[in-house]
Formats: C-alpha cells, sequence, structure tokens
C-alpha cells in the first residue's frame, strides 16, 4: 500500500512539475514576443506563471467560503488533482438488523461541497468496482470537484477486504450474507445520511464503475424508490449470473437469455416505477464486453415500460448523435431522455475521462462525471415511496 501511494504521489508531482513547467516556457515564449529586453524580467514572469499554475492545482489555506469562515482542506487522495475545497469525511454506517437482514458494519466517505446548508441538497452515490477503494475512486473519478462547481453531496460505499479479497461487491448473489444484505446496506445508509443531513429525497442518485456498475443496477431493481436515477460504467448485463463462474461468463460474452425475460423474472407480479438510467461502455473494454451495455440499454427499457419482449414501444423515439471521440444514443420519450448509451471508441476497462494515474480511470474518452450529473440532474422521484429491499412498489389498490 505504501508503494502504491508513494507511486501515485511521485506521479502527481511529475505531472505538476510538468505543468508548471510548461507554464514557465510559455511565459518565457510570450516575454520573449514583446522583445522585453531584461533576462531577469523574462525569468520573473516565468516563475509567476509557473506558481499560478500551481495554483489552480493545490488549494490555498487562506481560502474563505461565502460567509467569510477559511475552508477546511480536504485531500482524498495523494495527487494534487484530487483536491477540492470542501469537507471528507470517513466514517462507518452500522446497519441493524432485522427479520430480512443481518447486521453489518459498512465503511463509507462522505463528500459535502463548501456550503452553508446542505437542506435539500442532491446527494449522488458512488459504487466502486474491484480492487478499488473509497479514495481512489474519488480521486480517479474526480466526482468531488464536480460537486463542489454544481452543489451536491457525494458518499462512496466501500466494499472490505474482509468480505472479498478484490474488495469486488457480489452483485451476483442475492443473498442476504452476499450481495444482498450490500444491497440492503447501501439502502441503509443513503436513509441515515438523508436524515441526518436533510438532503433532498427525491434527488438521490446512484453511479458505479463495473462491479458497483451491476450492484447500482441491483439497486435499481429492488430499491427504486430510493433513487431518482443511475448511471451504470462498464456494468455486466442483469439477472443470469448466480456465481462467480457465471458472473465472469455474463461479463466476457453477455447474458445468454432474452434480457426483457430476465429482467421480468426478477420483477415477477411487482410493479416497477421505472428507472431512468444512463449506461457508458468503453467499446475496447477487454474484462466487460460491449454487447453488455447493449443488454442493459434493452433491461433499462423495459424497467422503464418503454420496452416489452416485442422490443421498442411505439412513441418511443431513439436519437443518435456522434461525438468527440464517443456515440450518444438516447431513448426519450415525451422529449425527455429516459435512457441514454453512450459507446465511447477506444476505452479499456476503465471510468472515461478520468484521472489515468489511478488504476481503471482513463483519460480517453469525454468526462464521465460530467456526463452522469448531466443526465442525473433534470430528474426526480416525484412520490418517494417506502421501499425496502426487494419490496418495490405495491400492487395497485
Amino acid at each position: 500500500m505504501t508503494k502504491n501511494l508513494t507511486k501515485l504521489w511521485a506521479g502527481g508531482m511529475r505531472r505538476l512539475l510538468g505543468i508548471q513547467s510548461r507554464a514557465a516556457r510559455d511565459a518565457l515564449q510570450g516575454a520573449r514576443a514583446v522583445h522585453s529586453p531584461k533576462p531577469q524580467a523574462i525569468w520573473r514572469a516565468a516563475q509567476a506563471a509557473a506558481e499560478q499554475a500551481a495554483e489552480r492545482f493545490v488549494p490555498r489555506k487562506a481560502a474563505q467560503t461565502r460567509t467569510g469562515a477559511p475552508l477546511r482542506e480536504s485531500r482524498v487522495g495523494p495527487r494534487a488533482a484530487a483536491w477540492a475545497a470542501g469537507e471528507w469525511r470517513r466514517a462507518q454506517h452500522i446497519v441493524p438488523a432485522n427479520a430480512q437482514h443481518a447486521g453489518r458494519t459498512i465503511p463509507y466517505g462522505l463528500y459535502l461541497p463548501p456550503v452553508r446548508s446542505t437542506a435539500g441538497m442532491p446527494l449522488v452515490v458512488m459504487l466502486h468496482g474491484c480492487k478499488q477503494s473509497m479514495d481512489s475512486f474519488a480521486e480517479g473519478t474526480r466526482m468531488n470537484l464536480l460537486a463542489d462547481r454544481r452543489g451536491f453531496a457525494v458518499v462512496y460505499p466501500e466494499q472490505t477486504e474482509r468480505a472479498h479479497p478484490h474488495q469486488c461487491w457480489h452483485w451476483y448473489d442475492s443473498r442476504d450474507v452476499a450481495g444482498g444484505g450490500e444491497a440492503a446496506a447501501v439502502v441503509s445508509l443513503v436513509d441515515a445520511l438523508v436524515n441526518a443531513h436533510r438532503f433532498d429525497r427525491s434527488r438521490v442518485y446512484v453511479a458505479g464503475l463495473s462491479a458497483g456498475a451491476a450492484l447500482a443496477m441491483l439497486l435499481a431493481v429492488r430499491s427504486p424508490g430510493r433513487f431518482a436515477a443511475i448511471a451504470l460504467h462498464s456494468g455486466p448485463a442483469f439477472g443470469e449470473a448466480r456465481s462467480g463462474v457465471s458472473a465472469l461468463d455474463v461479463m466476457r460474452r453477455g447474458v445468454h437469455q432474452d434480457p426483457v425475460t430476465l429482467v421480468d423474472g426478477a420483477l415477477g407480479e411487482r410493479i416497477h416505477p421505472g428507472m431512468p438510467a444512463i449506461v457508458v461502455q468503453g467499446e475496447a473494454d477487454s474484462v466487460v464486453a460491449p454487447v453488455n451495455a447493449e443488454q442493459l440499454a434493452v433491461q433499462l427499457l423495459r424497467l422503464n415500460g418503454l420496452a416489452d419482449a416485442r422490443g421498442v414501444r411505439q412513441g418511443v423515439m431513439s436519437h443518435e448523435a456522434f461525438k468527440d471521440g464517443y456515440r450518444e444514443q438516447d431513448y426519450e420519450l415525451g422529449g425527455a431522455s429516459v435512457v441514454r448509451l453512450c459507446r465511447v471508441a477506444d476505452l479499456d476497462h476503465a471510468w472515461s475521462g478520468g484521472d489515468d494515474a489511478v488504476p481503471f480511470h482513463s483519460s480517453t474518452g469525454p468526462d464521465a462525471s460530467a456526463l452522469i450529473w448531466e443526465f442525473f440532474e433534470p430528474h426526480r422521484r416525484e412520490a418517494v415511496e417506502e421501499y425496502y429491499d426487494d419490496e418495490l412498489t405495491q400492487q395497485a389498490s
């Protein structure tokens, strides 16, 4: 662990020095362009430019909030780019036992942007993938920096090495001792944080990468009343995997059964209220085959009542746009995007547009964090029901 942190810190310093050098070089060239007669003046200008570049990445201790109080510095990782202006808290949430679930403890990191009050603030739940932690996921996605600009809180539940040696969520095992209990723990954590900080219950969102995306999909099926929208990045299709071996098979080849049939089987006779979703997938992913994203999109269309066993229903508009390095396909109803699929060219199994010095994050492609928040922001869960675990909507009376 120490070696990895040292490596990450050294990489951050190299990048920062590179930024400083480029700034100094640009300032030097600018000074020459105006024919400055004094070399010392040129050097002073270059040094000032380098210092300004460095300050963009390292926060000043003298920075203040809108109320005039000094900001508390918050470091979510060893690299300068991971600094943010708000508050980073680590804690453990104790999930009480009940008739359905045994008690358990889930570690988490909570990021609060520098605002006067959290009352009415949106909350984004970030579920990391295998071989990741709350710190590396916060650092690689840079979601906290976006939270500063857009005014939402972020929580990072963390899988422990005791629960899984690679810190993978057990998304393929719905038993209470595995994925079912993990999903219930996330729901319990969200409820506790919403109550404690008075976050907006109608604007709680969940996003995940790989195994985290699979757990997010399980939450979307089991606890739809808690979340206004979900984001699935490089996630496997839902419903077929039942063990570690079959999970690997789904990741490599997608599901063999009809994706709609798998969703219908999970729902049974229960009514689902719908779950707006964005799916992001690298087209060069060698861990989770891109076919999984196509199948997830079909399953999400089904959850939202926009598709059935025969395909997409009438009245659902589909628009595809080719953007810089990726394709975006929207399925709209009433002029609003309900399911969005983003296929990122040349991206392997990594968070698109992230910090590529952190494993499983890549500078290739658009900024996935920004894409996800752009999709999340207009969605609300208007009528928040009390759903617990696999208790979905009550049957219409």
